[in-house]
């Protein structure tokens, strides 16, 4: 079976197993591995997580940082309240970005929202489904760190609450670097520095990637032939050492381990027809679901996906939809937690 119908991908998935808060410590956490040869699946710990590692594999990581990128703030002319969520920056423009605003009808072209004493932006594009191209104005001079100081994390709404303090450093990974995305990588979020310590003095090399996870990856997918549906461009960058690593551990035949799905869409976006890396960089597109033949990526690590979703389609092509449909009626059995706070699954 080819599933290609939305409702393929839809499962029953009890409230009570979101995860609305990350656990007491990073590692905390629950680890099921899925063998996608033979669809078996084994319960763990994540901490347990580097037993699955050899010397010379390669782990790929993901070291965008999340901004705060919700915003709250005011039409200059009525006094309304309007909320700002960025998307991404235009390119070569530090004050430009492309944004989502809502209530979208009353935020026009040439509209002025105040948010803060020192920070504004002007309406410069209207676009369809409630996204506008806005370029800020800092009375301090500093945008970015006017952005920093207004805007509040943007957590998941299947939260069902608002950022808190917590969330600051909690949806972030310890390797987050590079400001620009607004979606945490959440498989990456259960690492320690001391848990990647010890999986790089077994010989892994740890190899950074950059994809800032933007609208393209938490969008919902809403026509039922999954086909006919289309990502929204993410930026993304492969460096010259992180290609000549992972292509020397493709030839010597170690494991390339993904931590999550938007380092594994970013490693096939980067992957040419035989199978090897190119350094670049540059927006992608990629949208992964089965069937799909992936050209790098050996081992994924990854959470546990919402019903109907874009990445839940991008694991059944990598795992085998009967595999994933499997593994998740078991997490549910045994109640592990689920969404971007949950627990995590190790696909071998």
């Amino acid at each position: 079976m080819i599933p290609q119908h939305l409702s393929d991908f839809d499962y029953p998935l009890p409230d009570e197993l979101i995860a609305r808060y990350p656990p007491a410590h990073r590692e905390d956490s629950r680890l099921l591995v899925l063998d996608r040869a033979t669809g078996s699946v084994h319960d763990n710990t994540f901490p347990e997580i580097f037993s699955y590692f050899n010397a010379g594999d390669v782990l790929v990581i993901n070291e965008t940082r999340v901004i705060p990128a919700r915003l709250q703030g005011m039409r200059e002319t009525t006094g309304a309240r309007v909320e700002i969520f960025l998307l991404h920056k235009q390119a070569d423009r530090t004050d430009t970005w492309h944004a989502l605003a809502a209530p979208a009808k009353k935020v026009k072209r040439g509209e002025t929202i105040v948010i803060t004493d020192d920070l504004s932006c002007i309406v410069l594009e209207e676009l369809p489904v409630g996204e506008r191209i806005v370029q800020f104005k800092s009375a301090s001079g500093n945008i970015e760190s006017a952005i920093e100081k207004a805007g509040s994390m943007p957590i998941p709404p299947y939260l069902n609450r608002e950022a808190e303090e917590i969330d600051k450093e909690r949806y972030q990974t310890v390797f987050a670097r590079i400001n620009g995305a607004v979606a945490a990588p959440t498989a990456s979020l259960h690492f320690t520095e001391d848990l990647l310590s010890k999986i790089e003095s077994k010989g892994v090399h740890i190899v950074k990637v950059l994809l800032h996870v933007g609208l393209g990856t938490f969008r919902p997918v809403e026509v039922e032939d999954i086909r006919q549906h289309s990502m929204h461009a993410e930026y993304f960058e492969v460096g010259e050492d992180a290609a000549r690593a992972i292509n020397a551990a493709k030839d010597r035949g170690s494991k390339v381990v993904a931590v999550g799905t938007t380092t594994a869409r970013t490693l096939e976006s980067a992957a040419d027809e035989g199978g090897m890396i190119k350094a670049q960089s540059g927006d992608t597109s990629i949208f992964i679901y089965p069937p799909y033949t992936f050209k790098i990526v050996d081992a994924l690590i990854t959470n546990f996906h919402q019903p109907k979703s874009s990445l839940l389609m991008m694991i059944s092509a990598f795992a085998g939809y009967e595999n994933v449909m499997k593994a998740y009626r078991h997490a549910i059995e045994k109640r592990y937690r689920f969404l971007s706070y949950g627990d995590a699954m190790l696909i071998v």
